[in-house]
């Protein structure tokens, strides 16, 4: 007959057979290891395991799954660690990863954990205060060097729209376009959608 012990319960009886009792610290970071990690469905070649569920969870945060898929299931996260490890210079991935850095900081500040282990309201109620003040910082010095979120929502989208489902699913989308009606009502164009 098998016997189910929870995790307390073998906490305890590993401290009985050592002999000695477990510090708080000891438990904490067995605790901390055992916190489930979102998967990351592609292998990344530019980001790092954690970075990666990072990036992906902000990507699904900022087009969740409804009615048409979300980030995830169309391959956004792949798009945009292929795009920075392909396209962007060396300076500019440094600036990435530094945003980046700085980004799963702030959750440590205000929630006093990294990104990937918060809850997903705190996840996201921080990407909407995150983007707010981008968006807010933005509008008053236009000089500034562009927010991490804005960076990281850019690619998302692009990678969203660039996707078959994005452009079929979420804007109107001909692959031989008809006549040109250059005079027509937006109500009689396809139900004011934006063209792929």
């Amino acid at each position: 007959m098998e016997t189910v012990i929870n995790r307390r319960e073998a906490l305890r009886k590993t401290a009985l057979i050592m002999g000695t009792a477990i510090s708080s610290s000891a438990i904490i970071s067995f605790l901390e290891s055992c916190k489930s990690l979102p998967d990351v469905s592609y292998k990344p070649i530019f980001f790092n395991g954690d970075q990666a569920r990072l990036v992906s969870e902000v990507a699904e945060i900022i087009l969740p799954k409804t009615d048409t898929p979300g980030a995830k299931e169309v391959g956004v996260p792949n798009f945009i660690d292929r795009m920075i490890a392909d396209c962007y210079d060396e300076k500019d991935q440094k600036t990435f990863l530094k945003g980046l850095t700085a980004f799963d900081e702030g959750t440590k500040k205000m929630y006093g954990d990294r990104f990937i282990y918060c809850e997903p309201e705190q996840q996201q109620a921080y990407v909407l205060q995150t983007h707010q003040n981008a968006v807010n910082l933005a509008k008053g010095d236009k000089k500034a060097q562009r927010p991490f979120i804005l960076k990281l929502k850019e690619l998302a989208m692009l990678g969203y729209f660039l996707s078959e489902p994005g452009a079929t699913q979420v804007l109107q989308y001909n692959q031989v376009p008809g006549a040109y009606h250059g005079c027509m009502p937006l109500s009689e164009a396809g139900n004011g959608r934006t063209w792929a």
